[in-house]
């Protein structure tokens, strides 16, 4: 049933929404505040989806194959993929999640980014896009199937190592906060009000992008968690009216501004804030690059950076990346380049004699 999609996305929009999990600041605060927790999150939620999806496959619940890889496409797409949620101000899923808190910035880039998915898609680019994925093709995309090796070689070290990172992060000497008197108990407090650990919001999405290949692959759908097509087909079904767009990964995708909407009223999150017409023109610059990027790239930061990573291709790994390449190249250009700028102005100011 498709209605499953929705029910899969709205509990995602959820889990990000109340744990903050932003791939677009986390990749921006690797490089800016040198701070690796968020992309530690992001290993967690792929090994956790990794070892349950392969075990999966394993047992005959459904077949997947990872196909071939057009290495130029994904990573020039992804680049600017990366380029564009930093201009957006939030990933394909983020932008999704944080449209649902009312943050009208979101719903611009949103727009952009369904707006060039489609185009990229089916529209006037179409041919482009095809042409771009069909050059210079690998045969393989699957690491494990390249270097003809079981994919538990690769999946165990790679848990180990996780685990490893993990285990150091929790053991280092935490700077104890002042927290402030809760004005919730029980449930009500741990769901909507107490800020949530990103390692344990990485293990809920990790076990939510688990659950969403068999209850897509029910569907006909053998994939987990994608964002860039299913909002394409939004925009494909809204202009053509075809009820073949309408499937289980547009579900996933409506559940996930619903999923974050009840979250964000729930814990008093939610209004409507209004960006000023600079930040306006970027967020939909971004998502017109976040829909040029995808598309190209065959994955967003879901469909490459969280699920491709999981089944251990080479499209995952070499987008996540060149994805976390384009934050810190329009990182550099959006916050490090102006603040250089601003600090040379008022030392010269300073030593300049009146």
């Amino acid at each position: 049933m498709i209605i499953t999609g929705l029910l899969c996305g709205a509990l995602l929009g959820f889990v990000m929404q109340r744990g903050r999990f932003c791939l677009t600041g986390g990749f921006r605060d690797m490089y800016i505040a040198k701070n690796n927790r968020m992309f530690y999150a992001l290993l967690i939620a792929i090994a956790v989806q990794s070892v349950g999806v392969f075990l999966l496959i394993d047992l005959g619940v459904f077949e997947y194959s990872a196909g071939s890889i057009s290495i130029v496409s994904v990573i020039i797409g992804s680049f600017v993929f990366g380029i564009g949620i930093i201009l957006a101000g939030g990933c394909a899923t983020g932008t999704w999640y944080r449209a649902g808190e009312g943050l009208i910035g979101s719903w611009i880039a949103l727009a952009g980014y369904m707006l060039m998915s489609t185009i990229m898609k089916s529209g006037v680019l179409a041919s482009f896009n095809q042409q771009a994925q069909q050059s210079a093709v690998f045969p393989t995309n699957s690491i494990a199937e390249t270097f003809g090796i079981n994919h538990w070689i690769i999946i165990i070290p790679f848990v180990v190592i996780v685990a490893l990172i993990v285990y150091k992060q929790l053991t280092k000497p935490k700077v104890v906060i002042p927290a402030l008197k809760p004005k919730r108990t029980g449930l009500a407090h741990i769901l909507f009000e107490k800020r949530w650990h990103p390692f344990v919001t990485a293990t809920l999405i990790g076990v939510i992008a688990l659950i969403a290949w068999p209850l897509s692959a029910a569907t006909g759908r053998v994939f987990g968690l994608g964002i860039t097509t299913p909002s394409a087909n939004i925009l494909q079904y809204l202009t053509t009216g075809d009820k073949g767009f309408i499937n289980w990964g547009v579900f996933l995708v409506l559940g996930i501004f619903a999923g974050s909407f009840i979250a964000a009223k729930a814990s008093k999150e939610f209004r409507f804030r209004m960006p000023d017409v600079k930040t306006g023109i970027n967020s939909f610059i971004g998502g017109n690059l976040m829909g040029v990027g995808a598309s190209l790239a065959g994955g967003c930061s879901i469909g490459n950076g969280l699920v491709m990573t999981a089944m251990m291709t080479w499209q995952g790994w070499i987008g996540l990346i060149f994805m976390i390449l384009g934050t810190w190249t329009a990182s550099y250009f959006v916050f490090v380049r102006p603040r250089q700028k601003a600090k040379a102005a008022k030392l010269k100011e300073q030593v300049t004699p009146a």
